[in-house]
């Protein structure tokens, strides 16, 4: 579900998948607020299977009754998650309950004002001069425990791993709220949880932001912090000038961190600057040649610049060691579908939309495919585009995937009437805008132009 920054007080949930992002939780955790404490969740009467809805002022009162659990209380629905969704014991001593509160509060405040300076608009650098930087000191046992425990779970890259690294790295911060390997664990899981689960950016980017910037600011020397706040610079705020900035900062400082050169490689890559993505991801690589993000990103950026065979020689290679890792599945199938091989189009868009657990795009997929068995490719893609619509309505999918299918269709001006949505709901994808082919028609537009030229990107050659 698309939420945008602001709730909208009036606005029904359809789901325990909506009901359990507006609160940034899995569904199993809602569900049980509703039977322990009295969260405001109706059913649909006549229907089958436990059908349900709530509305969003039902659960903000909530937030505010005696009823609600602390877990629960959240400011805007943008704070992470305070306590684990599973019991996770304590590798050693546990705080008292006024001590982790206090750490919490001071958490929430930092959060806060990161969420303020996006919502704001705000481009932003790490101003060195403002307060001074604590001394670095060793972190307390049980904070490196959490935190290595979150950095494993970061790693799997999966929905429900992402948003256990969450609760690791926060209770990290509890334990010793100056690690700041622990703020960079929080910033790192939410620039991926908006790539892999349904969480909107809207929410996911204004969190890494505040614990990408807090840890800059407790340690300055780090590249994994300075990467993290790339990141977020980078593909959220489209600040592309203080993201390279950023990055080329991450690299000086760790010439072996593989993740910022991973990460570099795919900014090079919405910058359409192919030679030096690839020449990037070859460093990534060889810095760690079994990783299969860094492999699948490769795949990706080897596709984007046109070596079909070898991006997907690569990518089912990935695949077929990780079946449960979303990034293969996600680029084979748009290789797939440029190869008018849309079978395993189908069948690829179906293992992705399956990985994150995304409703909207298995309804696409279904209609995909009885649209395809009916009326062959044209079928398909006008039957994704009216599936693709409805859900655009309901706010549960984004607009450029919608200005994908339309592209796809050669309908140009909708396309970029959906485009520009993009630009207003700031849609993260829109970020790669020029490296996909299927908008190759629309580069000459001058509407097109200036949509690259407000997003501050470089506009490149039509062929």
């Amino acid at each position: 579900m698309n939420q945008s920054a602001s709730s909208n007080p009036e606005r029904r949930l359809d789901s325990w998948k909506e009901i359990a992002a507006f609160f940034g939780r899995d569904e199993r955790t809602v569900r049980r607020w509703e039977s322990d404490s009295s969260l405001p969740v109706h059913r649909v009467p006549g229907v089958a299977r436990g059908r349900v809805f709530a509305y969003e002022s039902e659960l903000q009162q909530w937030l505010r009754t005696p009823a609600a659990t602390p877990e629960a209380i959240v400011p805007e629905a943008v704070i992470p998650p305070q306590l684990s969704v599973e019991p996770v014991p304590a590798p050693r001593r546990q705080f008292g309950s006024k001590e982790k509160w206090a750490v919490m509060i001071s958490l929430m405040a930092v959060l806060v004002a990161g969420i303020f300076a996006y919502r704001g608009g705000h481009r932003f650098a790490v101003d060195a001069s403002v307060g001074s930087r604590p001394t670095k000191k060793a972190a307390t046992p049980e904070a490196q425990d959490f935190y290595l425990q979150g950095r494993y779970y970061w790693n799997r890259r999966t929905p429900e791993d992402l948003n256990k690294a969450v609760d690791f790295f926060t209770q990290s911060i509890v334990h010793d709220p100056s690690y700041a390997p622990a703020y960079v664990g929080l910033a790192d899981s939410y620039n991926l949880l908006r790539e892999y689960s349904a969480m909107p950016a809207s929410e996911a980017y204004p969190r890494a932001l505040a614990a990408a910037k807090k840890a800059v600011e407790l340690d300055d020397g780090s590249s994994e912090a300075h990467a993290a706040l790339a990141f977020v610079s980078f593909f959220g705020m489209w600040d592309v000038t203080t993201g390279e900035k950023e990055f080329r900062r991450a690299i000086e400082i760790d010439p072996k961190n593989s993740t910022s050169h991973q990460w570099w490689a795919n900014g090079l890559l919405a910058l359409h600057r192919f030679p030096e993505a690839l020449a990037e991801i070859d460093r990534a690589q060889k810095l760690d040649p079994s990783s299969s993000a860094i492999l699948a990103d490769k795949g990706n950026i080897l596709l984007a610049a046109g070596r079909t065979e070898e991006a997907v020689s690569l990518l089912k290679a990935v695949e077929a060691r990780d079946p449960s890792f979303r990034s293969p599945h996600l680029y084979l199938k748009y290789a797939y579908f440029r190869q008018q091989d849309y079978v395993n189009f189908i069948a690829e868009s179906r293992k992705d939309a399956t990985l994150v657990h995304d409703d909207a795009q298995l309804a696409t997929v279904d209609a995909a495919e009885q649209g395809f068995a009916a009326h062959g490719a044209q079928g398909m893609l006008e039957a994704m585009l009216t599936t693709e619509k409805n859900f655009y309505a309901r706010q549960s999918i984004a607009p450029t995937t919608v200005a994908w299918t339309l592209a796809s269709l050669g309908d140009k001006n909708e396309a970029l009437h959906y485009l520009n949505f993009a630009f207003e709901q700031r849609d993260g994808s829109l970020l790669f805008l020029e490296s996909y082919p299927e908008f190759d028609t629309l580069r000459r537009e001058p509407a097109y132009q200036d949509l690259l030229a407000r997003m501050k990107l470089p506009p490149q050659t039509a062929p």
